[in-house]
């Protein structure tokens, strides 16, 4: 029987900013170092021993990774960081304090926009090189996705998008490794994260609004030969 492990990075420079966060690439904050390093001696506590590790391509997700595997002593397994792990993209709200676009747009459409399933938030208006967010480039424009086909580069996402962008990756190199037996560790976003959660569980677009996974607590599932969830549990200290 397989075990995935699914670790939500810990708080980044904008998370403790209030600002939105998407794409835009920024490093942990303290706390999120602390709270990096606590999912791995979690994860030593609980005694899994991993075969590969999947990330993004995104620095705070990253270093959440070798934090929480150094702590548990398995900095040395192989790696692969794949953009289709990035956080969900928040096109034109990206850069934006989150109480300050609730005093522009409202609560009620911010929370639309931050929660629903299927409903796109603001869209960038185009790939503009000048474009900046709080004074970086649109990392669209960044060499990391200099491979990435530029129709497949998001304006915006919701979770439903963010889905159909992951699950390519899922089954291409994920679902074959647990099929396989490995047992798999991906140290990735909120939203990319529940996207997974949302297919692996077979949970309702509705009941997908309900699920949170806190920063740093390793999200553990044990995994059938088909894949499917025999037993769910979330570590805390």
């Amino acid at each position: 029987m397989a075990k995935l492990v699914l670790i939500r990075h810990g708080q980044s420079e904008w998370n403790a900013l209030n600002l939105f966060n998407g794409w835009i690439d920024t490093k942990l904050s303290d706390k999120g170092v602390e709270q990096a390093k606590e999912a791995g001696e979690l994860l030593a506590a609980e005694g899994i021993q991993f075969d590969q590790a999947y990330t993004s391509v995104l620095t705070r997700a990253i270093t959440t990774l070798h934090y929480a595997l150094e702590e548990a002593g398995q900095l040395f397994i192989p790696e692969e960081k794949s953009w289709r792990l990035n956080e969900r993209h928040y096109g034109a709200l990206q850069g934006q304090n989150k109480a300050e676009a609730a005093e522009k747009w409202g609560d009620e459409q911010v929370h639309i926009w931050r929660r629903s399933y299927d409903v796109l938030p603001p869209l960038l208006d185009s790939y503009d090189e000048t474009m900046t967010v709080q004074g970086k480039t649109y990392p669209a424009f960044d060499r990391r996705y200099s491979d990435v086909p530029e129709g497949e580069l998001p304006l915006g996402e919701n979770l439903k998008i963010t889905l159909e962008r992951v699950l390519p990756f899922w089954e291409s190199n994920i679902s074959k490794d647990l099929k396989a037996g490995k047992n798999v560790v991906i140290a990735a976003h909120g939203n990319s994260l529940r996207a997974l959660a949302k297919h692996i569980e077979h949970i309702s677009d509705d009941d997908i609004l309900n699920l949170e996974i806190a920063n740093g607590q390793p999200l553990v599932y044990d995994l059938d030969d088909n894949l499917e969830v025999v037993s769910k549990t979330t570590l805390t200290k």
